[in-house]
């Protein structure tokens, strides 16, 4: 018997060809990503390579050069402690990789970028829309002042800038705007987030471990406690270079260095790891906090 194949999309200026033997669902999938990376182009952008997170879960799209997406910002929105109706904000959204993160896991969620970029927060837009996240919006805006009132967010997430200003900044003018951090941007940042917060609402960062007294300084001087340390480390029995720390506003609980988790081991990524990059887990941060 006949395998009948489904017709291919007629589309002015997309050949044939690029349909066939495609389900019509895959056609549409193709049409759209095809319309994305014309728009992204049209509108300044470099070269954009796609890709996939949570195992393939979610498809992203990325730049082919500056900042390319990391584990930091998929463990990051797994230590958010955001149920389905709240609020999160993410500032430095880049490509929206943290924002779909959670979307996937957390169902219900509405998430809020905002990035400093005109032409990524368009493409962190094209992300939430092509993997139908309708309750994640990105705007273009500054980070240290936020357009939006306080009270407005029920959690807060970031990957600040980061590199001193004595170190030497990436000749890649998008890879230095991302890293490169100038005196008092991460207490900004932290101010600015800790604002739009509602009383006992989260923040959630990921940074080198070298920041986890600046950051908890001003994590305190911000008006939030109950600190907690969660270290990233490489292997058993290695110095932890990245950590994420989290805080809420108003807090008053006991700060806590938590154990943490060990991201590989001899075979590769470990299974505890392996549970959040690929199969979308979350990160409990926040038990026991008043």
């Amino acid at each position: 018997m006949a395998v009948s194949r489904p017709k291919a999309l007629v589309v002015k200026g997309v050949a044939p060809s690029k349909f066939l033997g495609l389900t019509r669902e895959l056609q549409l999938r193709y049409l759209h990503i095809g319309r994305t990376e014309k728009r992204v182009k049209a509108r300044g952008m470099n070269e954009i390579t796609s890709g996939g997170l949570l195992g393939g879960r979610v498809a992203y799209r990325q730049l082919a050069t500056g900042h390319r997406t990391g584990f930091e910002p998929v463990l990051m929105a797994a230590a958010v402690p955001a149920r389905a109706g709240e609020m999160v904000l993410e500032a430095g959204t880049g490509a929206g990789a943290a924002l779909l993160c959670l979307a996937a896991r957390l169902p219900g969620v509405r998430g809020v970028g905002i990035e400093v970029e005109p032409a990524l927060a368009r493409l962190a837009t094209e992300n939430f829309r092509a993997n139908g996240f309708a309750g994640n919006a990105c705007i273009q805006g500054d980070a240290m002042h936020l357009p939006f009132p306080s009270h407005a967010f029920d959690h807060a997430m970031a990957n600040p800038p980061w590199f001193a200003a004595h170190n030497t900044a990436s000749p890649d003018a998008r890879r230095a705007l991302a890293h490169q951090a100038g005196p008092g941007v991460l207490e900004g940042w932290i101010r600015s987030l800790t604002r739009v917060l509602r009383p006992r609402g989260s923040i959630t960062l990921i940074l080198p471990a070298a920041a986890y007294a600046a950051a908890g300084a001003a994590l305190r001087e911000a008006g939030c406690g109950a600190i907690s340390l969660f270290p990233l480390w490489p292997r058993a029995g290695e110095t932890a270079k990245i950590i994420i720390i989290a805080a809420r506003r108003g807090a008053k609980s006991p700060d806590r260095v938590l154990p943490g988790l060990v991201l590989h081991d001899a075979a590769g990524i470990t299974p505890a790891a392996d549970a959040v990059l690929r199969q979308g887990g979350g990160l409990n941060l926040s038990s026991a906090i008043i």
